[in-house]
């Protein structure tokens, strides 16, 4: 896919083109210190896929451009990247893709990447065959690390944070009914009860007209004093992972290069930084079944001796849950294996203090035993 850079700074443009180049599926077309450059470009290349655009620029800043493409309908999806964090509220509003902080991760920047190649994919799949005219306009719902509907009609742009917040309520129960006294009490919860089926009746109509662009009104139906999310053959993206997941039942080596397409679909936690009280269970449901699969995929990539891609795997995992002394004990063998004495008792060290300072307890005897043992081996090599 082609993207474009939008920056005023140019040392930002070669740290980008450095972190991109590293990404295969990604080519940089272009790169701006400007709106108005990069503006033109666009109207000359329609084969750009996505922008990564700063926020804070002299002249048109990148919130105004944004807004520029989204009241055109531009197929380019955007990533804003920014220093301000505060900017997060009034860049939600918009159609962006995703707000990158600086400075920025390369394990950050490859989620937000894949999660814009996957868009692409859903929305614009190849033609194999006639069907794809039938499913042009097959809604493509995004949950991991995000809320957000597109199809071929567009990306929706929510009215408010409680009409996106219902459209994954109802999603996680697609096709049930689901009693306005439960959305009052989950999502409405500590309101006075008028007050909140006050709140209730206007989420509902915002959330109709948010889909409305997309001809998805009708999604949100009525029904018996309770509301239902009615999707015809949507393409959900948790769902997609788990299903693909658990196909790879254990991970075989020929199964690898499959398995590290199906871990980049994994582009987030269930909903990202919204941290709905009622989707705790889910949540934690999808990031246990993404770190087993991880753990599977970097146990397949050990066998056939690849330690350099096992454990980048597992350093995700460990970035995520530093306290998962299960990735800790995959990430030991791999030290032995490649000889590092030194970096395998930096990270045993390291985590017996994570675990006194954090939670004031010793390793399990388990682990003692395994480093006891790999740092011998070490020993009779000599």
């Amino acid at each position: 896919m082609k993207v474009i850079l939008v920056d005023d700074e140019p040392t930002m443009h070669l740290i980008l083109r450095k972190m991109l180049v590293k990404l295969p599926e990604i080519q940089v077309a272009g790169a701006f210190t400007d709106t108005k450059s990069a503006a033109s470009f666009l109207q000359e290349n329609a084969d750009i896929g996505l922008a990564f655009v700063d926020i804070s620029m002299p002249g048109e800043s990148g919130m105004e451009f944004a807004g520029h493409l989204d009241a055109l309908s531009s197929p380019v999806q955007v990533i804003f990247v920014t220093s301000h964090k505060e900017y997060a509220l009034e860049a939600y509003e918009l159609s962006v893709l995703d707000y990158l902080v600086k400075p920025i991760s390369q394990e950050r920047l490859q989620r937000a990447v894949n999660r814009a190649l996957a868009n692409r994919r859903m929305l614009h799949p190849s033609p194999l065959s006639t069907t794809a005219d039938a499913n042009s306009n097959r809604a493509v719902v995004t949950m991991l690390g995000d809320v957000s509907v597109s199809n071929a009609e567009g990306r929706i742009k929510w009215i408010s944070r409680k009409c996106a917040e219902l459209f994954a309520y109802l999603l996680l129960y697609r096709g049930k009914r689901i009693p306005r006294t439960r959305l009052v009490a989950d999502i409405f919860g500590g309101m006075q009860q008028a007050g909140a089926e006050s709140y209730l009746n206007t989420t509902v109509y915002q959330l109709r007209k948010s889909l409305e662009p997309l001809g998805l009104r009708e999604a949100v139906r009525s029904e018996n004093d309770g509301y239902a999310l009615e999707l015809k053959d949507p393409l959900i993206d948790y769902k997609e992972f788990e299903m693909q997941a658990e196909k790879l039942l254990p991970i075989h080596k020929e199964d690898i290069e499959s398995a590290i397409r199906i871990e980049r679909l994994y582009t987030g936690d269930l909903f990202g930084d919204k941290a709905y009280v009622w989707a705790i269970h889910e949540t934690e449901h999808y990031a246990e079944l993404y770190a087993s699969f991880v753990k599977r995929l970097a146990e397949a990539m050990t066998s056939i001796g690849d330690t350099t891609s096992a454990s980048k795997q597992l350093l995700k995992l460990k970035e995520r849950n530093p306290l998962d002394e299960s990735v800790i004990r995959q990430l030991l063998p791999i030290h032995e294996m490649t000889g590092d004495k030194k970096g395998l008792t930096a990270l045993y060290t390291d985590y017996v203090r994570l675990l006194s300072r954090e939670l004031g307890i010793r390793p399990s005897e388990e682990l003692i035993r395994l480093y006891d043992l790999l740092i011998s081996k070490f020993s009779e090599k000599k």
